[in-house]
């Protein structure tokens, strides 16, 4: 029988603690003046400068008051929506591809690591934060990677959208592909910062945010997949967050239908390499039933059911983005949509509730 009482949160988010962050870097950069004069990461983009209403409670503002929930409100929040543990993203912490000093690169992963570990995981054992590493310079990205999980105890990586000096797919970052394989955790690209998308005079941030999100991740997907990434790393796994289903089903389309149109010529057999017979189409579902490839959802999608038809139950992982633009009330009434869904399976329901994120994160659940 499928359990739908349990639900794990694959993609929830926190405040960070600026002065906090302050107290876990490390000399000299803790004694550097910009260090105390400005935040630790860049700002997101200059489109998120805009003025909106938002859902009562989000971001952590209630009545006009900003309240961060730390580890007790996410306590709070999982009681009371049924949520049995959590996977944590940063927010500011979403632009740190942007950083170009390269040592304050290092130490603003390191220092981010310390401190929501300390913060987060190690007060409430329901709460799993994942880990900074700097991307900007592989070979200490591979070291604070291994940091983080093994001394840590982090279950996987954030990996930013954009600001980075190249894509995802590209060579310098195999290094850290291949650690992650080794260690056996995922890595997650997770949209935020939404500069050098084709949108930097947007003047509405709702249009901005609508498409940032699911191109961002798409971008990420489209490097990997296409410059072999998970044909080189057969046992990496990599979850693409907070863009929805819809990007997915077309970039299911768009790849198959541009790589028959415009296959490589490849002599050095670096760049994608299909099974004999297999379509991109093909390849990229043979991937998600794996459990490679995961796409954060919610549970309110129009799309969601026809995605589980084309890909299967194994590509999708719930996400609540709390406390970001959501609030107890709608993540529960996102919960409730999801169970009702009429074409889906209590098994595939299960499955996208909680199994997949247990299974991408090398979770546990006492309640399973």
């Amino acid at each position: 029988m499928a359990n739908l009482e349990i639900v794990i949160d694959g993609d929830g988010h926190i405040f960070e603690d600026a002065a906090g962050l302050r107290k876990h870097l490390r000399s000299p950069l803790a004694d550097a003046n910009i260090a105390k004069l400005f935040s630790i990461f860049p700002q997101l983009d200059h489109l998120h400068h805009s003025v909106v209403r938002n859902p009562e409670d989000s971001f952590g503002i209630s009545n006009g008051v900003f309240k961060d929930p730390g580890v007790e409100g996410w306590g709070e929040f999982m009681n009371k929506a049924g949520v049995e543990s959590a996977v944590l993203y940063p927010t500011a912490g979403l632009s740190y591809g942007k950083i170009i000093d390269l040592d304050f690169a290092i130490q603003a992963c390191q220092a981010y690591n310390d401190w929501v570990t300390d913060s987060y995981s190690y007060k409430d054992s329901r709460l799993h934060p994942v880990a900074l590493i700097p991307m900007q310079e592989p070979d200490a990205a591979v070291e604070e990677l291994r940091r983080a999980v093994t001394e840590l105890g982090m279950c996987g990586a954030m990996l930013p959208s954009t600001g980075l000096m190249t894509h995802l797919g590209a060579k310098t970052y195999w290094p850290i592909y291949a650690e992650a394989e080794r260690l056996g955790v995922p890595l997650a690209v997770h949209g935020g910062a939404h500069h050098d998308l084709g949108m930097n005079t947007m003047n509405v941030f709702a249009a901005t945010h609508a498409i940032g999100h699911p191109v961002g991740i798409m971008i990420g997907l489209a490097g990997m997949l296409f410059n072999g990434v998970f044909e080189r790393f057969p046992g990496l796994k990599v979850g693409f967050l907070e863009g929805g289903v819809g990007w997915f089903l077309m970039a299911l389309e768009r790849f198959n239908g541009s790589y028959e149109a415009f296959t490589p010529f490849d002599p050095r057999e670096e760049l994608l390499q299909l099974p004999e017979g297999m379509s991109v189409r093909e390849y990229m579902v043979s991937l998600c039933r794996q459990g490679r490839i995961r796409v954060g959802v919610e549970g309110d999608e129009p799309a969601l059911a026809y995605a589980v038809h084309v890909a299967g139950p194994e590509a999708f992982i719930f996400s609540s983005d709390f406390p970001h633009e959501v609030n107890l009330g709608s993540i529960r009434h996102e919960i409730e949509e999801l169970i009702e869904i009429e074409e889906l399976t209590p098994e595939e329901k299960e499955a996208i509730l909680w199994k997949n994120s247990l299974d991408f994160y090398g979770l546990s659940s006492a309640a399973a």
